[in-house]
Order: structure tokens, then C-alpha cells, then sequence
């Protein structure tokens, strides 16, 4: 198989980027695409870091097993197919089950550190930022949260003020200026979205014509 294009996708915490993915994963079959989550190589929950209020903290780089998620991107690149068991942090009474991760044309290596971590960086040949405002992040995340895990609104805005805010400026953030497209999501991003998946069918079909 000739080697994959790998596609980095990267923006803050509620920036849309879910949202993104899952049209953009539409748009492809199985066979011609594959995504590789960030969110599935957290380290288990008793080993993360609990700030000064007790809160667990799951906003940073150490939050990752990033040597994993490395090595998991470079075998895939190599044409293996990789298996995995999905993070469940959000019901830790839940069984995993195992993700399996097949070669494709098109790899989508998603996260919020994915440009931070050098040894997943360096294998990305095209970086996307997705962009929003804040007050549309801090909106989402409230959303999300009180939908998805039951949070109230002050654990919402506490855990963005002192985790989400200051990783985004420090982690996320400055590698804006390395993505090579910014998708600004405030409202919609149909426009990019349809840039991007043309451009990566041309990527699939150079493919197809190689084998």
C-alpha cells in the first residue's frame, strides 16, 4: 500500500472539532479513510494529575500516553493495522471495547495536542486548525458538559477558567501559526469542509491510480 496521507486536525476545546470530523468522515467509506483519536490514549483516570481543589485535571500533555499515540500513527503509516481499547473515562464502569485502526488512503490524527507532540507532529503532512471565538468554546462547553457528563455549571466554568483556558494558551494556541489551514467555526464551516474533502479525494484517487 503506498503510504497514507496523514491529516492533523487540532483546535481548542469546543472548537467544533467534533462536529468537523464526523462530516468529514461522511464524506469518505471506511476504506478510504481512517481516524485516529487522541481522546483514546489518556492514561487511566487514578493516574492523572488532581489540582489544589481536588478536581481532576485531564486538560494537559500528561495527560496522554503521547509514545503510544506516536507509535500507533508510524505503524499505521507503515500500512499495519492497529488495535486498540477505547478510554472510557466517562463511565469508568463501562467495558472497553477494542478499536480497530485500519491503513487508508487518508489518516486523520485528531487532537488537541496533536501539533505539541513532536513525535506525532513530524509524521503529519497536512495540519488543520479549527478556530472559534471564545465566548462560542466556553457556550459549547457548557453544553457538552452538562449534556454528556452531567457536570453543573460551576464545575463547567471552573474546570475552563483553570484547565481548558490556560492549556489553550499554552499548548494549543501557539501552534496556530504552524497549521497550514485555519478553519474558522463560529457559525459554520460547510465552505472548508468542502475545500478540504475535494482536496482529499484528489489524495484518494492518486492513490487508487498508484495501485
Amino acid at each position: 500500500m503506498q503510504h497514507p496521507f496523514i491529516v492533523g486536525i487540532t483546535g481548542g476545546s469546543a472548537s467544533g472539532k467534533t462536529t468537523f470530523l464526523r462530516r468529514l468522515l461522511a464524506s469518505f467509506s471506511e476504506e478510504e479513510i481512517c481516524l485516529i483519536s487522541q481522546d483514546n490514549y489518556y492514561h487511566p483516570r487514578e493516574s492523572q494529575f488532581v489540582d489544589e481543589q481536588g478536581v481532576t485535571h485531564f486538560d494537559l500533555p500528561t495527560s496522554i500516553d503521547s509514545a503510544a499515540y506516536a507509535a500507533d500513527v508510524l505503524s499505521i503509516s507503515k500500512g499495519q493495522e492497529v488495535r486498540r481499547p477505547e478510554y472510557t473515562f466517562n463511565n469508568p464502569t463501562a467495558a472497553p471495547t477494542e478499536l480497530v485502526f485500519r491503513p487508508a488512503p487518508i489518516v486523520v490524527v485528531e487532537g488537541i495536542f496533536v501539533f505539541h507532540f513532536e513525535e506525532v507532529a513530524r509524521l503529519l503532512d497536512l495540519k488543520v486548525f479549527i478556530d472559534a471565538q471564545e465566548h462560542v468554546k466556553v457556550l459549547r462547553r457548557i453544553v457538552r458538559d452538562r449534556d454528556e457528563r452531567g457536570y453543573d455549571l460551576e464545575d463547567v466554568l471552573y474546570r475552563y477558567v483553570n484547565h481548558v483556558a490556560p492549556t489553550y494558551d499554552k499548548y494549543i494556541k501557539p501552534y496556530k501559526n504552524d497549521a497550514d489551514i485555519i478553519i474558522p467555526n463560529n457559525h459554520h464551516f460547510d465552505r472548508a469542509l468542502e475545500v478540504l474533502v475535494s482536496f482529499l479525494k484528489s489524495k484518494v484517487a492518486a492513490s487508487a491510480q498508484v495501485q
